[in-house]
C-alpha cells in the first residue's frame, strides 16, 4: 500500500502532560496574580512527567525586577494539619506506590491532600489495569481491559461536584474519569468548569481540546478570559485544520512578547507540517533545532517531513537515541527510519514501544497501522486506525487508513463511508476527494464521482491525478468530447507546472496515456495537425512509442489520398462539411522537451 507522508500528525502527548502554571510567568505577561495559593503550584508534581511548558514561556519573555517577584500565598490550617501526611504520602506516590498513598490519605481535609488522595486512586486502577494486560497481546489489545475504579472515583467526585467542592484540579481529575467512561458531554461540561477555576492549567485544556469536535462547538464553549485562552484557540485552529487562522494567532501571540517561545516556533512548524508547506516546516524545525538541540518533543512531526530524505533521517534518529532512547518520540522517529529502509517488521515493533510508553500517543497508532498495511495484515491495521479515532475523533489520516484497508478488502460502501468522514475532517485536500471519486466509481455512481474527481482538481491537486481519472470516467462512458478536453487540461498542467527538467515531464506515467487517446480523438475528427502533433509526442516515450508511429504513419497515408483525390470531390468538404472542433485544440508547441 503506498505510503502517504501527509498523513501524519505529532502525537497528543501524555494524558497528563504538559502543565502550564507559572507564577513569575503570569506576573510578566498581566501583572496580576491567577492563582491564590502559591502551594497549589506542588500539585504540579501529581499530575505531570515535567512542567516544561510554563518555564519555557517564562524563558521567553524579558525577566522581572526583584520588586516585582509575586509575595508567597497564604498557607491554611487544613494545609499546616496535612503537610506531614501530605509529604509522606507524596513520597509513597513517587515511588508509584498509589494505593499506600491513598490509605494514609484517606483522612485529610485539605484540597491537596483531597486531590492527591482521589489521583492517587485513579492511577492505581490505571496500573492494576496495565498488570492485568497480557504482554504477549501486545498494545493492540490493552483497550479491552478497564479500570474498575473509574466507576467508584465517578460517584464520589460527583457528589462533591453537585457540592461545589471540587477546585481546578479535581474537577480536572473528575474530568478524565468521565472522559474514560465515554460520558463526552458531561466531561466537555466539567473540563470548561475546570479551566474556569484554574485558567492556567494547561492539562484541561488539553482534555477539552480533545473533545472538540467542530469549530461550532469551540464557538459554543464558555471559556475563561485569560491570556492562556489564545494560546488554547490557536492549538485548537491547527487541531480543525483552520491553518490561517492559526497562524493569525501565534503571530499575535509573538507580538505580545513571545516572539523567542521555542513552543509557538514548534507549533507554527506543525501548522505549515498540516498544509504541506514542507520548505517552511523544515525551516522551522531546522530553527528550533538550533535554539534548542536537545529538543525531542515535535521531532516525530519533524521526522514525518524527513521521510523522503534518509541521510537527514538517519542522522535525526542516532541523534535522539544519544539523548533519550526511551521517550515516546524517539520510537516513533526511528519507526520511521525502518520504515524508509522498508523495514516494516522493525519499524512495528517501534511504534510498539512508544505505546507501551504511552498508550493514547495518536501518532505511533496511525504510523503502526502505516506498517501493518505493509505488511499486508488488515485486521491488525484496522484495530490501530481504530485506537487512533478513539484517542482523537478528528484524525483524518486514520480514517483515511481505514478507507484504504477496506479499499484491499474489496469492500466499497466501507470505504466509501470512512473516505467520507476523512473528507469532512480536510474538505479541501484534494486526496481525501479524489477517495472518494474511486469509492463512488466502483459503486457505479458516476455523477457523484465525476463531481469529487473535478472538486479535487479545483482545490489543486496535490498529486495531479483527478483530471486523469475523471478523463478515464469520461472515457469508460463514452463521453469523448469530455474526456478529450480533461486530456488537454492534465497535459497543459504536466508540461506548465515550471517542472526545469523536461526528462522529469516525460517520466511522469500516464501522460503518453493521455497523448495516446487525443491522437485517435483528433484523428476521427479529422484534426489531423493536432493528432499529428500529439503522435510526434508520443515517440518520446518508450510505452507509446509504437502507437505513435502508427498513428503517423495512418496520417500520412490519408493526407496523401486527400493530395490524390480531385478537387471537385472535397470542394463541398472545405465549405459546408468542414469538422467543427469540439475542443480546443492541444498546444505544446512551447514546451519541447
Amino acid at each position: 500500500m503506498h505510503r502517504v507522508l501527509w498523513y501524519r500528525l505529532p502525537p497528543s502527548g501524555y494524558i497528563l502532560n504538559g502543565i502550564v502554571v507559572d507564577f513569575h510567568l503570569t506576573y510578566k505577561y498581566l501583572g496580576s496574580l491567577f492563582l491564590e495559593d502559591f502551594n497549589s503550584f506542588l500539585k504540579l508534581c501529581y499530575i505531570a512527567k515535567k512542567n516544561f511548558r510554563a518555564s519555557e514561556l517564562a524563558f521567553a519573555l524579558d525577566p522581572l525586577p526583584k520588586n516585582e517577584l509575586p509575595p508567597s500565598a497564604t498557607f491554611t490550617e487544613e494545609d499546616a494539619q496535612d503537610l506531614d501526611v501530605l509529604g509522606l504520602a507524596k513520597s509513597y506516590f513517587d515511588l508509584k506506590e498509589y494505593d499506600r498513598a491513598a490509605y494514609f490519605l484517606r483522612g485529610c481535609r485539605s484540597q491537596k491532600a483531597y486531590f492527591l488522595y482521589m489521583y492517587s486512586r485513579y492511577l492505581s486502577g490505571e496500573k492494576k489495569k496495565d498488570d492485568e494486560t497480557v504482554d504477549s497481546l501486545g498494545p493492540l489489545e490493552k483497550g479491552q481491559v478497564r479500570n474498575e475504579a473509574l466507576r467508584e472515583l465517578r460517584v464520589e467526585l460527583s457528589k462533591k461536584h453537585s457540592a461545589g467542592e471540587l477546585e481546578g484540579f479535581t474537577l480536572y481529575l473528575y474530568g478524565v474519569v468521565l472522559r474514560k467512561l465515554d460520558l463526552l458531554k458531561e466531561a466537555v461540561e466539567v473540563f470548561v468548569e475546570a479551566t474556569h477555576a484554574l485558567p492556567l492549567h494547561w492539562g484541561a485544556w488539553l482534555e477539552l481540546c480533545n473533545l472538540i469536535t467542530n469549530i461550532d462547538m469551540l464557538k459554543s464553549l464558555s471559556l475563561p478570559d485569560c491570556w492562556i485562552r489564545d494560546f488554547f484557540m490557536a492549538h485548537m485552529y491547527t487541531e480543525l485544520q483552520m491553518i490561517k487562522e492559526a497562524l493569525q494567532k501565534y503571530q499575535s501571540l509573538i507580538e505580545s512578547g513571545f516572539s523567542k517561545s521555542t513552543y509557538i516556533i514548534s507549533q507554527i512548524a506543525v501548522a505549515y507540517h498540516n498544509i504541506r508547506d514542507i520548505d517552511q516546516a523544515l525551516a522551522l524545525f531546522n530553527e528550533l533545532r538550533e535554539q534548542d538541540p536537545f529538543r525531542i518533543e515535535n521531532m516525530d512531526t519533524f521526522s514525518n517531513l524527513l521521510y523522503s530524505m534518509k541521510p537527514e533521517l538517519s542522522y535525526l534518529a542516532h541523534n535522539l537515541v544519544e539523548i533519550d532512547k526511551y521517550r515516546v518520540e524517539t520510537c516513533c522517529v526511528i519507526g520511521n527510519y525502518y520504515s524508509l529502509r522498508s523495514q516494516h517488521e522493525k519499524a512495528a515493533l517501534y511504534f510498539q514501544r512508544a505505546l507501551k510508553l504511552n498508550p493514547r500517543c495518536l501518532g505511533a497508532w496511525t504510523l503502526m497501522g502505516h506498517e501493518y498495511m505493509e505488511m499486508k495484515n488488515t485486521s491488525a491495521a484496522i484495530q490501530a486506525y481504530r485506537h487512533a479515532i478513539e484517542v482523537n475523533k478528528r484524525d483524518y489520516r486514520a480514517w483515511y487508513g481505514l478507507g484504504q484497508t477496506y479499499e484491499i478488502l474489496k469492500m466499497p460502501f466501507y470505504c466509501l463511508y470512512y473516505y467520507r468522514k476523512a473528507h469532512q475532517l480536510r474538505p479541501n485536500d484534494s486526496r481525501m476527494l479524489v477517495a472518494l471519486g474511486e469509492s463512488y466509481e466502483k459503486l457505479s455512481q458516476h455523477v457523484e464521482a465525476k463531481k469529487c474527481y473535478w472538486r479535487a482538481y479545483s482545490v489543486g491537486d496535490v498529486e495531479r491525478m483527478a483530471l486523469l481519472k475523471l478523463a478515464k470516467l469520461h472515457e469508460q462512458l463514452n463521453e469523448s468530447d469530455d474526456a478529450a478536453q480533461c486530456y488537454i487540461i492534465y497535459i497543459q498542467d504536466i508540461f506548465s507546472c515550471g517542472v526545469s527538467n523536461p526528462m522529469e515531464q516525460l517520466e511522469h506515467a500516464e501522460v503518453s496515456t493521455a497523448l495516446r487517446y487525443l491522437g485517435q480523438y483528433y484523428f476521427k475528427n479529422k484534426l489531423y495537425d493536432e493528432a499529428s502533433l500529439c503522435a510526434q509526442r508520443c515517440c518520446d516515450y518508450n510505452d507509446a512509442r509504437e502507437e505513435g508511429k502508427a498513428l503517423l504513419r495512418q496520417i500520412s497515408q490519408v493526407r496523401d489520398h486527400m493530395e490524390a483525390s480531385s478537387t471537385d470531390l472535397f470542394g463541398p468538404l472545405s465549405s459546408n462539411n468542414t469538422p467543427v472542433r469540439r475542443v480546443s485544440p492541444l498546444d505544446l508547441s512551447s514546451f519541447s522537451p
